[in-house]
Order: structure tokens, then sequence, then C-alpha cells
């Protein structure tokens, strides 16, 4: 990390004043967002949380973007990089997400930022019993992300629930229809 950027990141007090803030209040954690991020413009960490605040408010083209700003700004940033992944799934942008998700699969094997990138592109092959497995392996590894595992734990038993159903004459793909489900019941981060 530069010494520039060193400079533009806020105090771990701010970023926890802000998440509880924030766990109180969307709107205001917003707007405590946008206060800090004027004042530490290359904070990656403060462009992920305003991205997670306006998802969880239903503005998803707005938390992509911020999301993918801080991404931008540091692309090595993991959780941000799988969470815009995952939103831009959501979104029905698998392109978009795959090209998100891609450098994930670089990392070392017993990361499960890698297997839930793993899982998801097999969701976006419709390779539902796969993905379902391989998201369940990256749940049985991940202790840095409590949340991500309810997240996908949920899309693991939307999947099944998929799989178990007859399926018709639909317009939307089966991940589709799963994606967008789960994207109307997703948590925050």
């Amino acid at each position: 990390m530069t010494d520039q950027r060193r400079a533009d990141l806020c105090t771990d007090d701010a970023i926890a004043r802000l998440v509880a803030i924030a766990s109180d209040d969307d709107q205001a954690g917003l707007a405590e967002a946008d206060t800090l991020i004027r004042a530490h413009p290359g904070d990656p960490r403060l462009h992920f949380l305003k991205g997670s605040l306006l998802a969880a408010l239903t503005r998803y083209e707005a938390g992509e973007a911020a999301m993918a700003h801080a991404v931008q700004i540091a692309p090595e940033y993991e959780i941000a990089r799988f969470q815009l992944g995952l939103l831009q799934l959501s979104s029905g942008k698998p392109a978009a997400a795959e090209t998100s998700l891609a450098p994930l699969i670089a990392l070392a094997d017993d990361n499960p930022l890698k297997i839930f990138a793993e899982g998801l592109m097999l969701l976006m092959r419709d390779q539902l019993a796969a993905a379902t497995d391989r998201l369940g392996d990256g749940i049985a590894l991940n202790t840095d992300f409590p949340p991500l595992n309810r997240d996908m734990q949920m899309l693991i038993d939307e999947t099944r629930a998929k799989l178990n159903e007859a399926s018709g004459d639909e317009p939307l793909s089966p991940t589709q229809q799963l994606l967008q489900s789960f994207a109307s019941r997703q948590t925050r981060h």
C-alpha cells in the first residue's frame, strides 16, 4: 500500500462508528458514509460500506457503482470484489459478475471467497447441483465473514428447492429465477 493510499484511509474507529450507525438506521449510515468519503475519498472500505447500504436500500445500481469504485481503488479488496460480483449476479448481470469474480479464482485453494466464487460461476452455468456443493464447501471453510455464510446457505436452500421443483416452460432460466428470489432476501454486509 502506498503512503498516499494510507493517508486516504479513515480510522478504524470511524469505520466502527459508521457500522454502528448503519446497523441502527440505513439512511443515517449512508449519510455518515458520505461524510467520511468526503474526508477520505481513497478509502475503499467506505465505498464498499456505502455500496452495501445502498444495496440494502434496494438502490442496486448505485450500490454496484460504489462497490465497483471500492474495487477500482483496491483491486485486492477480496470481500468487496466478491460482494460486487454477487450483487451483479443477483441483478441479472452475469457477464459483469464473472469479470468481477474471476480474479478470486487465483486465491489459495483454502480461501472461502475463491470457493464461493467458483460456486457462483457454476451457478451461472446452470450447474446447480455442483454449485450447491461448492458453496457448501465455502461455508465449511469460512470463519472470517459469518454473514456471508448465511447468504450462501440461503442461496443453497433456494437452489435445492429449484432442483426439486418440476421444471415447466418458464420465461427465465432456473438460475435467473433463483437469483431474483435470493436478491430479494439478501442480508447486508
